[in-house]
């Protein structure tokens, strides 16, 4: 019985439950030390071969896994250390056990990514074609129809905020498309509307839709200005209001300026006709949009923009002489006199 008791083996648990083994008698001899090393390597090799559940990957360590190390102390007892952390400790957290892998949490499938990015993308262009467009749509309706000397009350920084939006929402390519076709069928109908008008109003009701349309630029550019400096400019290499207005030219001007020209030459022609500001409203319009038309009427043109004509030549000097004493004869005979010509001095060859 002694002997039994000189080998039995006093097997202590500490707070973090590492079991730590001793002698019974600090006198027990070599033998009883050799069985207790024997006993507790056989505990130790059951409890580090118990598998793990499935967890992250640990740093330093393989995923899913938890690894120990025996550490020998001098006083001739073992524990099991943690060779992650340093600690004496041989518990696995909750977390490190129940966390699913990287691969399954977080990570979608291609097909999945795809889908959702184009379910979103269908969600942001059926806001922008409910909310959006239709607002931004009765503006342009409303700044379009107005006169220049009309007030009408445009609330422009909701106008701008909607832009904003549709640009930030990445829709600056849907948002002027949009523009540039709400636009051009609206100056569809402004041509219809002139063709309809007899010729003797044409040239004052050209003037009254390119005065119109002008005015209604000075709103809407401004309004848009961020779709043209994030997408017409950058991306285009445009300008809005020179697109808008090249609008202009290809479905209003360039339709009537056969019918226009004739008309704006024989009112040239005869002083009074149609007011003066009305004609220099006009040529300087067409002039603005096309420069080449310059060259279908060269003397009209160049009555309201200079430098029209060539250069004058100093061989020319005579028929310039004579084609200005023209132009006063024809003025005298049509009622507009010289003056008081009693103090002019009078001219050496008198």
């Amino acid at each position: 019985m002694e002997a039994m008791e000189d080998d039995s083996l006093d097997i202590k648990d500490d707070h973090n439950h590492n079991y730590c083994a001793s002698s019974s008698s600090s006198s027990s001899s070599s033998g009883s030390s050799s069985k207790v090393r024997t006993y507790l390597r056989s505990q130790l090799s059951v409890v580090t071969t118990v598998p793990q559940p499935a967890g992250p990957p640990v740093p330093g360590g393989e995923p899913g896994t938890r690894r120990g190390k025996l550490w020998s102390g001098s006083t001739g007892g073992s524990k099991l250390m943690d060779s992650d952390s340093g600690s004496e400790s041989s518990e696995v957290s909750e977390t490190d056990c129940t966390a699913p892998p990287p691969s399954v949490e977080g990570n979608l499938p291609l097909d999945s990514n795809v889908t959702s990015k184009f379910l979103l993308n269908a969600m942001a262009v059926e806001d922008y074609r409910k909310n959006h467009w239709p607002n931004l749509e009765k503006a342009i309706d409303r700044l379009l129809i107005q006169n220049p000397t009309d007030h009408i009350s445009v609330s422009y920084a909701q106008i701008y905020s909607y832009v904003y939006k549709c640009v930030c929402q990445q829709h600056s390519e849907l948002l002027y498309n949009d523009l540039t076709l709400k636009i051009t069928n609206h100056l569809e109908q402004v041509s219809t509307h002139l063709q309809a008008r007899p010729p003797e109003d044409f040239i004052e009701n050209f003037n009254v839709a390119l005065t119109q349309y002008t005015a209604s630029l000075q709103c809407i550019v401004p309004v848009f200005m961020y779709l043209n400096k994030f997408y017409i400019e950058s991306k285009l290499n445009r300008d809005l209001r020179e697109d808008l207005m090249k609008l202009f030219a290809d479905h209003v001007a360039e339709i009537h300026v056969n019918t226009l020209m004739p008309l704006l030459i024989k009112a040239h022609s005869m002083p009074f006709q149609v007011q003066p500001s009305t004609m220099a409203s006009v040529v300087k319009g067409l002039y603005s949009l096309r420069p080449d038309w310059a060259q279908l009427a060269p003397d009209l043109f160049s009555g309201f923009i200079p430098q029209i004509n060539p250069p004058a030549v100093e061989s020319l000097l005579p028929d310039y002489a004579a084609h200005d004493q023209k132009l006063q004869m024809e003025l005298s005979m049509n009622g507009f006199p010289r003056g008081d010509q009693s103090r002019k001095r009078a001219s050496d060859d008198s």
